[in-house]
């Protein structure tokens, strides 16, 4: 099992910062690949970000490239998500997921956190 919990949600102005963080506790860490999702209301749960067990790959979903970079630390069991560039539409509940291989498939993913909001205003 992993224990997956994210944090540094909030409210933020649209051209703003945020990071998010995901801290993971259980099992090695780094025997798994990460995921971020996100859900706005009334739509359905995308994909935004995926990061390799090692770092050596990453992936991003096309409206954050450039914007948003995924990167993580194995020593701390903590996967990273800078997001720069705000806008009102990335406003979102973002979640951190954890599985065996990096994947834009929320279904190849196995564990899951609860989610931290993301306010974007104009």
């Amino acid at each position: 099992q992993v224990q997956l919990v994210e944090s540094g949600g909030g409210l933020v102005q649209a051209g703003g910062s945020v990071r998010l963080s995901c801290a993971a506790s259980g099992r090695t860490f780094d025997n798994y690949a990460v995921g971020w999702f996100r859900q706005a209301p009334g739509k359905e749960r995308e994909f935004v970000a995926s990061i390799s067990r090692y770092s050596v790959a990453k992936w991003y979903a096309d409206s954050v490239k450039g914007r948003f970079t995924i990167s993580r630390d194995n020593a701390k069991s903590t996967v990273y998500f800078e997001m720069n560039s705000l806008k009102p539409e990335d406003t979102a509940v973002y979640y951190c997921a954890a599985g065996a291989v990096a994947s834009s498939d929320a279904k190849a993913y196995d564990y899951w956190g609860q989610g931290t909001q993301v306010t974007v205003s104009s």
